[in-house]
């Protein structure tokens, strides 16, 4: 990555949803039912993008290659995600967003959902016991951060308790059973401080407070602020239910609306809103959770015109909102065409801090700070974008062109892996220009583009980076079922098995 003249450091204030679609924002989607006025807000004062996309459709993935610049698929996490008790993903000493910005004079915080795995203090591990006293590991204090306050993994996947810096604020008092949807919960061991519909409010709160105590300094911060919402337990809060005049999971959107609104309003008070980026976008797309047949027959689709949703190789399940905010640099009213990925923030920031990254970090990002200052480009910012579904099912985009390499969405809509596949061509390729629905698939038309871009995936595999470099090594672990078209199968150009 090239150096560049570096400018004053500003803020960064990175705001996660969980689970919320690019339909589900009004400045993004005219016709949504969900008006969202303080994303709204956030929209006409920066930078909208139209094409921006998480490296995964599930949520673990994403996070990883929000903080660490790489693909997750390159750790030993092949699909799915983890879990409130699973081991940490980040290897030690990785490089991630935060360490470079600490490293750089800057305060750096994480205030909601981790789920990135740690290392909790065993008793017993088969039999899952921890030793609630002693502090976790490989959490995101060894990761750069040097505060944290939060949970573990999702909102419905135990153990319930907060951890502030590396230890449990409560040990659990109680075991909560399961929770009936939309509210749903799995059983687990609860701390004596924890109530699952407290936890939205208090992420907020904390991460406000961060923004007050660095206000007072002048040191500059990065606030990683991952919510809990609208993911499962969709349970807004007594004031907004029944406020968006759709269901429970659109007054969570509006929730989630009001924290961005709330931290808005804090860094005016504070005299902070020029020299802070903001940034909201989501891990992934929305669930299925959310009830889409009954959001439709409102008139509202929280995957927009795009197939699929969460877990879902399909558009729905990776293309996500993205708002940037930066008023000494970005245009108010921007909107980017580009195809950019999450995976970019970590060349981004080194590209403001005016810094070259090691040759063994960030090996799959690409800086967005053109885009964010306006420039003309004569190339794409991104040569391709490699997605990643629940399964493990892979999909590169170059420009128009879409490559899936699966029989079906390798999620959870129709068709899913397994019969509903059976009969199938073993791969998809759909020109987004033409169908941005993905329901053509043309690989038999454009054998030469397949051809191509399965060239490129597996170069971008085997040398364990897309970025220009030094080739990196990724981690074998289990066997990479999905990539079939590297074993002893042949597949030509057509998409045919032979």
């Amino acid at each position: 990555m090239r150096a560049t003249t570096p400018t004053a450091r500003p803020n960064l204030v990175y705001i996660l949803a969980d689970d919320m679609g690019y339909g589900d924002l009004s400045c993004l989607n005219p016709e949504s039912r969900i008006r969202t006025p303080h994303l709204d807000a956030l929209a006409a004062g920066g930078m909208a993008f139209r094409d921006a996309h998480s490296s995964s459709a599930v949520c673990t993935p994403s996070r990883y290659s929000i903080l660490t610049g790489r693909y997750c698929w390159r750790s030993w996490l092949k699909e799915s995600v983890t879990w409130g008790d699973s081991p940490a993903l980040i290897e030690p000493g990785r490089m991630t967003i935060a360490s470079l910005l600490r490293d750089h004079g800057y305060a750096t915080a994480c205030v909601g959902k981790w789920h990135l795995g740690w290392e909790w203090p065993w008793l017993d591990r088969e039999a899952g016991r921890i030793d609630w006293a002693q502090p976790i590991r490989q959490g995101p204090l060894d990761h750069g951060f040097d505060r944290f306050f939060g949970i573990a993994a999702s909102l419905d996947m135990p153990p319930y308790v907060y951890v502030e810096q590396d230890r449990v604020t409560a040990a659990p008092d109680r075991v909560v059973p399961e929770s009936p949807r939309p509210a749903y919960w799995r059983a687990g061991e609860t701390g004596a401080d924890f109530r699952h519909e407290e936890v939205l409010d208090r992420i907020t709160e904390e991460g406000i407070a961060f923004i007050e105590r660095s206000a007072a300094t002048n040191q500059p911060f990065f606030l990683y602020l991952p919510l809990t919402a609208p993911h499962t337990p969709i349970s807004p809060s007594e004031r907004f239910r029944g406020a968006s005049r759709t269901n429970a999971y659109g007054d969570f959107c509006l929730e989630v609306d009001d924290v961005v609104g709330r931290i808005d309003a804090t860094l005016r008070r504070l005299g902070l809103a020029d020299d802070t980026i903001v940034v909201f976008t989501s891990d992934n797309g929305c669930s299925p959770e959310a009830d889409f047949p009954a959001l439709a027959a409102l008139g509202h689709h929280p995957s927009h015109v795009f197939r699929g949703h969460k877990a879902d190789i399909y558009e729905g399940g990776h293309r996500v909102p993205l708002l940037v905010r930066w008023p000494r640099v970005i245009a108010p009213g921007a909107a980017c065409d580009e195809t950019v990925c999450l995976i970019d923030l970590l060349a981004t920031c080194a590209d403001l801090l005016g810094v070259a990254l090691p040759s063994d970090a960030g090996e799959d990002s690409v800086s967005n700070l053109p885009v964010w200052r306006g420039r003309a480009l004569d190339r794409s910012l991104r040569e391709a974008t490699v997605h990643h579904s629940i399964d493990g099912s892979f999909s590169l985009r170059r420009g128009r062109w879409k490559l899936e390499l699966c029989p079906g969405s390798g999620g959870w809509s129709s068709p899913r892996p397994g019969p509903e596949c059976a009969g199938l061509p073993p791969l998809q390729l759909y020109d987004l220009e033409a169908d941005i629905g993905e329901r053509r698939n043309v690989a038999a038309e454009h054998p030469e583009v397949v051809r191509e871009l399965t060239e490129l995936l597996t170069r971008y595999v085997l040398e364990g980076r897309s970025t220009p470099g030094p080739a990196q090594k990724n981690h074998k672990g289990q066997l990479w079922k999905q990539l079939w078209w590297l074993s002893d199968r042949r597949v030509d150009s057509s998409g045919k098995q032979g």
